[in-house]
């Protein structure tokens, strides 16, 4: 964002437009495209109202039954969907294979660190859809480094887990001759171009790349691939769990990446309330830190810092995403969601904050003085010694970030001592 970027907020949700698009993260060098406005109206909030009046979803069910008829193979598996054990992934799986009578497989990229309640929702997924799961754990030592690495040069803690939920799943996919790869809903409903939401398809470039194209030259974590091999002494191997596809690793093998959005209207409180009757999924045992809800994204427990780490650096906290998509969905108002906005966004994940620095190896300084080097001007004064201010807000006041001092005091209490595991520095 320039210094001359003009920063608005949706006029029916809380979300700003300086929401960036997805990207492809391994060619990620910083330059981001943002959510458009139209008439005052994000491109989500528009899709919403449009898709209220002409989607004819009974149609689609059946347009998804076809499709699953004509992909019947004599395989194992007709059907992989990427399952973290939330409620969405656990009603994907549901659906397909109970509503739909698919041959499905689960895949599971770990967490980083699990959460107690997410890894409990992940056994009674597979016992309760009755869907065979592989769980794939990377080197945690190689991972432990990728997190600390895009959390130092991008802000960005959860891209390695991003990179490989992405490309690992895929590459199950076409070992084992599966066509048919799902997902929930389409990233368009959230912001992207919203002209993404016209076809059930997910762009195969987030996990393929030419033949031609050098893996040495792809980014992780905000450095080449090869400077990460010479820096570390690692091999590629190491890193190959992170890295996409080449097209000649196909091998004539047709797959394609659907959106299970497309066939359904997928509002993510009715699911989780669908995955409570029919999955027997629980929600969180508190409520999620920066926002309001029990019921989403609490498999790991670095989940918090992700969504905090994007309100330093674009103003949109984890309560901004929730809102907004409970506004759209018509399950409060715009004006609760500013107050929810105003109470809950950019509150700093503390039940984990000391596993979470043990964990990517810093202490609270140097945690801090990496935070501050991403604060864009256009949206933060600093105002004091570890004292900011964010000057654009959807509820119309500037908020005052004291977080460092918050932390403080929370980890001499604390006296820095991790709930479960303790992690020994990463030596390399």
């Amino acid at each position: 964002m320039n210094l001359d970027f003009k920063i608005e907020f949706c006029s029916l949700c809380t979300t700003p437009n300086t929401r960036p698009n997805s990207c492809v993260e391994f060619k990620n060098n910083n330059v981001k495209e943002y959510i458009s406005f139209k008439n005052g109206i994000c491109d989500a909030c528009m899709y919403y109202k449009n898709k209220k009046s002409y989607i004819d979803w009974d149609k689609r069910k059946e347009q998804l039954n076809n499709l699953i008829k004509k992909n019947k193979s004599d395989n194992d598996y007709d059907i992989i969907v990427p399952s973290s054990g939330g409620k969405d992934s656990t009603m994907q799986c549901h659906i397909l294979k109970n509503y739909h009578k698919a041959k499905v497989i689960s895949y599971t990229w770990a967490p980083h660190i699990y959460s107690t309640p997410g890894f409990r929702n992940l056994q009674n997924m597979i016992h309760n859809t009755g869907v065979d799961n592989i769980l794939f754990t990377p080197n945690g030592k190689v991972h432990r480094l990728l997190t600390r690495l895009a959390f130092k040069n991008l802000l960005h803690p959860f891209q390695p887990f991003i990179l490989g939920q992405k490309n690992c799943g895929i590459k199950f996919a076409i070992d084992n001759k599966i066509k048919i790869f799902f997902y929930g809903e389409n990233e368009a409903e959230y912001g992207n171009k919203s002209e993404d939401n016209d076809g059930p398809f997910r762009d195969l470039k987030f996990c393929l790349i030419d033949d031609d194209e050098d893996y040495n030259e792809l980014l992780l974590s905000g450095i080449k691939v090869k400077d990460i091999l010479k820096k570390y002494n690692l091999e590629i191997s190491d890193l190959k769990p992170y890295l996409p596809i080449k097209k000649s690793e196909l091998k004539d093998h047709e797959i394609k990446i659907y959106y299970l959005g497309y066939y359904y209207n997928w509002d993510p409180q009715n699911m989780y309330y669908k995955a409570v009757k029919e999955c027997n999924f629980k929600p969180n045992d508190h409520r999620t830190e920066g926002s309001y809800p029990k019921y989403s994204s609490f498999d790991d427990r670095t989940d918090g810092f992700h969504y905090w780490t994007t309100w330093i650096k674009f103003g949109i906290g984890r309560c901004t995403e929730d809102s907004s998509q409970e506004i759209r969905n018509g399950k409060i108002t715009r004006e609760e969601g500013l107050k929810l906005v105003e109470k809950y966004d950019g509150d700093l994940p503390l039940k984990f904050l000391p596993e979470f620095l043990n964990y990517i190896d810093m202490d609270l300084d140097e945690f801090f003085e990496t935070v501050d080097k991403f604060r864009n001007p256009l949206l933060w004064d600093k105002i004091g010694n570890h004292l900011w201010k964010l000057k654009h807000t959807c509820f119309g006041k500037e908020k005052i970030d004291n977080s460092y001092f918050i932390a403080k005091k929370y980890l001499e209490e604390e006296n820095f001592i991790t709930p479960l595991t303790k992690y020994e520095k990463l030596n390399f």
